[in-house]
């Protein structure tokens, strides 16, 4: 176990944000952790679940504690007609899709060099090219931060949504994730019909994909509009993508007749925020040292020395002018921590 006081938060944000905490602590068995959780009245408050920092944004300093998972390991714990591996919470998402590929199993290219650990995962329900990790999870594992117990759910118990579970709303603050078991494919099914992803692998000549080239080919589509958070700090997508009823989507359709848009199962309309945004004119704009990256309008960076003040400036002017030009609310996928 690591215990650090007044420690720099720097290296565990994507944004580059160098902002400190009262107290961090990392656990590494889920004993440690349990004996973290039942201390927690001598640790400073409020209490802060951090993973790779991939999806926060500071605004300041932490007043509190942060508890991080350094939880390791991948296990295979069942074979049959699919795959199941058991993965501790402070593993490498994508070094899992990594795994799961260089091993045969399949179901979770389309979910590569998404940023993060394997415990926010179960709690963002990540997702990208028309694959969610809800369709992979079995159960998560977790610590009650009241009790000290160890609880599983399975996945219909944590209500997923998109980009949406429980552990954001009523669960949030009360469980600690431990482990997140996927169930992984023996049969490889890709999914190419999303974004870019069959013209980009028809441009190099492949036409029967294997789970490698899909995989090499969505890290290529990431890195080609995504900035690399070490060069450029950022969280990914800033924002997420709106759903809208249909009548809405109609209006909207009659004066922007080349508004891009996907059809949900439920009748509703899901429309790229990134695409609303830059018909706001904030591609490539700033605000002080914040600004909406020049290659993906959906991605808010630091240009360096950016305070997270100034980021939520930029955020709040440019929902502000989606808003007043398409009536349409965005909402931050990012969790802002002030």
């Amino acid at each position: 176990m690591k215990d650090f006081c007044n420690y720099s938060l720097l290296k565990h944000n994507t944004f580059g944000m160098d902002v400190r905490c009262a107290r961090f602590i990392e656990f590494s068995t889920v004993e440690e952790l349990r004996g973290i959780v039942l201390q927690t009245e001598r640790f400073q408050k409020p209490l802060l679940f951090l993973g790779g920092g991939s999806n926060m944004l500071f605004v300041g300093d932490f007043s509190g504690t942060i508890l991080h998972s350094g939880i390791k390991g991948i296990e295979t714990i069942s074979e049959g007609d699919d795959i199941r591996l058991r993965c501790g919470s402070g593993e490498v998402w994508d070094d899992v899709v990594e795994y799961a590929v260089s091993n045969g199993m399949y179901g979770a290219e389309n979910l590569s060099a998404i940023p993060g650990d394997v415990g926010a995962s179960a709690v963002q329900n990540i997702g990208a090219y028309g694959s969610e990790v809800k369709d992979l999870i079995v159960n998560v594992e977790a610590v009650d931060i009241q009790t000290g117990d160890i609880c599983k759910f399975t996945s219909n118990d944590c209500h997923y949504g998109y980009r949406d579970s429980r552990f954001k709303h009523e669960w949030k603050n009360r469980y600690v994730i431990t482990y997140v078991t996927y169930r992984f494919s023996k049969t490889f099914e890709p999914k190419l019909d999303y974004g870019n992803i069959r013209s980009f692998l028809l441009a190099k000549g492949i036409d029967e994909p294997t789970a490698r080239d899909l995989r090499d080919s969505i890290i290529s589509i990431r890195n080609a509009k995504l900035p690399d958070p070490a060069i450029m700090g950022n969280a990914g997508s800033f924002f997420v993508n709106p759903v809208v009823d249909e009548k809405k989507y109609s209006a909207l359709h009659e004066e922007y007749h080349d508004m891009p848009h996907y059809l949900l199962c439920d009748g509703r309309v899901k429309i790229p925020a990134g695409w609303l945004i830059e018909q706001c004119g904030w591609k490539g704009r700033s605000l002080g040292n914040a600004g909406v990256y020049e290659k993906q309008s959906l991605v808010l960076v630091n240009h360096g020395g950016a305070t997270g003040a100034e980021v939520v400036a930029l955020c709040e002017r440019i929902c502000e002018d989606v808003w007043k030009k398409f009536g349409i609310e965005i909402y931050p996928e990012v969790n802002i921590i002030r």
